[in-house]
């Protein structure tokens, strides 16, 4: 009852002076209100980061497995495939999909046009957040089918007139040996300068053959394992598919960037609440200066207070819970500002043209209560100055001043 009696007395106090208490407390808001918000979008930010990086590289962690012959060339082949398949199968990894690149040519309606291709299973979009525009992306009943399926961009698209789910548009794909492709889906474009496509390793096995022009098709696997399992994992990969290779080559590498946003996440963190830091300890000066001048004002008031039987700890807890609760009130107040406005930021106003974010990340509660307990904690320093001061005043001299 005590306590509570001590931190209501602070409150009538903090309403009595509140104009010079919302003065002094302004550093504070607005530390705790930047510090919360930075912390906020700075996530945001590294999660668009995050995602840009998986769309390009793969989530943390993948592993890039690549398969050479002697010669140095890798060629989509029923053994190179099945040798990665049965290395990957060997360690139970649910989340892999063969991967590569090569050229092809497509008949658009303007004219037969060169195609950056992307090898690719159906498990590849999960594993590098794609997203389709139109249609759908590869599902395992595609790889069954009796013509090749392909995910284009949206340049690909436009070249063919667009794109109707309805009635998805068909392409002849080759050279010498043409065969007629369904256009299943439409995702982001990644390739400025020609069109793109994404097309089954079955597909280029059977039907579409590479323009030799720029070399033969390339054949990898990719796969996706705890971040913490990787390296041991790359070891013991690197070791299997090298045996399984006799008279070739074998590598295994990581693909993605998490260590590097890991940094990036870490850097990004601590800088933001060291200014956070530096500016409520500003904002906490402030404080001191009011409660300072505050006591000197009142020091009659609490010599009166002394002589009807106030003890000094109730002196004490009475002057430093004004700042306490000052403070505390201000620090909710930026953090309630704070999650009003990031809750309500129209994200796709905000980003750049072509970047979006997938997974929004929830409001940081944990960067609020950090500047909700800083803005306290400053309080509690600000005050302790008055408070001593206020229990050293002499009961006789306070009544004379």
């Amino acid at each position: 009852m005590g306590l509570l009696a001590a931190i209501t007395e602070a409150w009538q106090e903090v309403r009595v002076h509140r104009v010079r208490v919302v003065l002094s407390l302004v550093g504070v808001f607005l530390a705790v209100f930047a510090m919360t918000t930075i912390t906020a979008v700075g996530r945001m930010g590294a999660q668009m980061l995050q995602e840009s990086s998986d769309r390009s590289q793969g989530r943390a962690a993948t592993l890039q497995l690549d398969v050479y012959s002697s010669d140095g060339s890798s060629t989509v082949d029923a053994e190179s495939m099945a040798q990665l398949r049965s290395v990957v199968a060997r360690h139970g990894i649910p989340w892999s999909s063969l991967t590569g690149s090569l050229q092809f040519p497509a008949r658009l309606p303007a004219g037969t046009k060169l195609v950056s291709g992307t090898i690719v299973e159906p498990r590849y979009g999960e594993m590098h957040r794609i997203q389709v525009l139109q249609g759908r992306w590869f599902t395992d009943a595609d790889t069954d089918r009796f013509a090749p399926a392909l995910v284009v961009d949206q340049q690909f698209a436009d070249g063919l007139g667009g794109f109707d789910p309805a009635a998805p548009p068909t392409v002849v794909l080759g050279g010498d040996t043409p065969v007629r492709g369904t256009v299943i889906g439409v995702v982001d474009d990644r390739n400025t300068d020609g069109v793109s496509a994404w097309v089954l390793p079955g597909d280029v096995e059977r039907w579409i053959s590479a323009d030799t022009t720029y070399g033969s098709a390339q054949l990898g696997m990719q796969v996706w394992v705890p971040d913490r399992d990787a390296e041991a994992l790359q070891q013991v990969l690197q070791q299997e598919l090298t045996a399984s290779v006799p008279g070739g080559n074998a590598g295994v590498y990581r693909y993605d960037s998490g260590e590097e946003l890991g940094v990036v996440n870490v850097v990004l963190a601590y800088g933001v609440r060291g200014i956070g830091i530096f500016a409520l300890v500003l904002g906490g000066i402030g404080v001191l200066n009011v409660g300072l001048v505050t006591v000197r004002q009142r020091i009659r008031e609490i010599g009166v207070r002394r002589s009807f039987g106030a003890t000094s700890g109730r002196v004490f807890f009475a002057v430093l819970f004004e700042s306490v609760c000052a403070t505390a009130a201000a620090g909710a107040l930026a953090v309630l500002l704070s999650v009003a406005i990031i809750s309500n930021l129209p994200l796709s106003l905000i980003l750049p043209q072509g970047i979006s974010l997938t997974d929004v990340p929830p409001y940081p509660w944990e960067a609020a209560l950090e500047g909700f307990l800083a803005a306290t904690a400053i309080g509690a320093l600000a005050g302790l100055v008055p408070a001593v001061m206020a229990v050293r005043a002499q009961v006789i001299d306070a009544i004379r001043y």
